[in-house]
């Protein structure tokens, strides 16, 4: 699993959102798309896409997008 790859997949779950516009650095829960309905969202596509398991606590300990990569990688 590569974090370009994240970042893609990350992205794609999000509403409205410009293709290329999350980076490392987003500060995901701070953007106007993220409720908690995404969150669920980016929980199946961990599970879909890396054959990950991702818990809400991880989302809640994670800041960023590659807070939340790392997190999920060391799994």
């Amino acid at each position: 699993m590569e974090l370009k790859d994240f970042l893609e997949k990350f992205e794609q779950q999000l509403e409205d959102v410009e293709p290329g516009t999350i980076t490392a650095d987003t500060n995901f829960r701070e953007l106007e798309e993220w409720d908690s309905m995404t969150s669920l969202v980016i929980i199946a596509m961990v599970d879909r896409e890396f054959n990950k398991q991702v818990a809400g606590n991880d989302i809640i300990e994670s800041t960023t997008v590659e807070d939340l990569f790392n997190i999920i990688k060391n799994k």
